[in-house]
């Protein structure tokens, strides 16, 4: 496994982490505990350091999870987090009380006496910009709960206006194969900045697998069930916010061109690799054998620049104008 730093910072990093939204077992058939261990252990054996979680999770079981793994893992490993949607906060009950105690209590699942880093969960964006929750941040930095901070965001004007905020580290986006928008708007701005990268929904939900028809079958409890048309939050956040028979068909005509020698979850997620920007790709696992093969795109030699032509040009022609939501 190839590592890599966050941003401008000596916070080194695994290229491919893990994404543990699933390990909450909120919108999914349950993981029990023997599973949520078994895949993170198999993410660390194939050389994976970087976990990326929320408090959010499972109302605090991800983190809990990760705090017991981490804490017999023989493996020094990067745990970030994330505050600000839990429903005694979001969407106006942001306050530095409540970021304090958010803080405490994601130390206490995570038994760690200070977070690595900790970003803002998609906040609103009227909050980011009156700005007094990034002083906080540093004020949590300096007291030395949090080692460092940054936001996941939901557009490209979130994301320029966090990367003008003093000591911000990071920006965790939606950034794939079929949502390119970032390469120009916002990769590179945040690269000049300093700030790194964190690559959420890099197999769009499981559709850049190439795995799904459109009889593919979702659970009721599933995200890709009840929001694949943004019924409960953001649709971008479920299929990057494509249509499902739509992006079906689209990554079917991609997949049906690809050179011999590469599937479709290679060239999605070492695709995104490719991008000097990035930091880390963060795609969820839901067995330990996708969470090994996740991991064993870092291995991969670069795509060929003519593929990365071929793959822009599909996005731009065919896949751009289907893409809902904010963006």
């Amino acid at each position: 496994m190839k590592t890599r730093h966050l941003g401008n910072s000596s916070f080194e990093l695994s290229e491919v982490g893990l994404g543990c939204w699933q390990l909450g077992s909120d919108w999914r058939a349950n993981l029990d505990n023997e599973q949520a261990f078994a895949i993170m252990s198999a993410a660390v054996e194939n050389g994976v350091t970087f976990f990326d979680t929320a408090d959010v999770y499972g109302d605090g079981r991800s983190e809990s999870l990760i705090g017991q793994f981490n804490a017999q893992c023989s493996t020094p490993l990067r745990i970030a987090t994330k505050f600000g949607r839990m429903p005694n906060v979001y969407p106006n009950q942001y306050t530095e009380d409540a970021l304090k105690k958010a803080i405490d209590a994601s130390r206490e699942r995570l038994q760690v006496e200070s977070i690595d880093l900790l970003q803002l969960h998609c906040i609103p964006e009227p909050v980011m910009r009156q700005g007094d929750i990034f002083e906080w941040l540093r004020k949590a930095k300096q007291e030395g709960s949090i080692r460092a901070f940054g936001a996941s965001v939901e557009t490209v004007d979130e994301g320029l206006l966090c990367i003008e905020q003093d000591e911000l580290q990071s920006l965790q986006v939606i950034f794939n194969i079929v949502r390119q928008k970032l390469v120009k708007a916002l990769l590179p701005q945040a690269q000049d900045k300093g700030v790194g990268i964190i690559a959420r929904l890099p197999l769009a939900s499981g559709l850049l697998t190439g795995n799904f028809t459109k009889q593919t079958h979702f659970a009721e409890s599933d995200h890709r069930h009840y929001n694949r048309d943004g019924q409960a939050f953001n649709v971008g956040e479920t299929f990057a916010g494509l249509p499902f028979e739509q992006g079906v068909e689209l990554i079917n005509e991609l997949q049906n061109a690809l050179p011999e020698g590469i599937t479709m979850l290679e060239l999605a997620l070492r695709w995104i690799l490719d991008h000097d920007a990035v930091s880390t790709i963060i795609p969820g696992a839901s067995t330990p054998s996708q969470a090994a093969g996740n991991a064993s795109v870092s291995k991969l030699e670069p795509l060929p620049q003519a593929l990365h032509e071929r793959v822009s040009q599909f996005y731009h022609e065919r896949v751009h104008a289907h893409i809902r939501g904010a963006y």
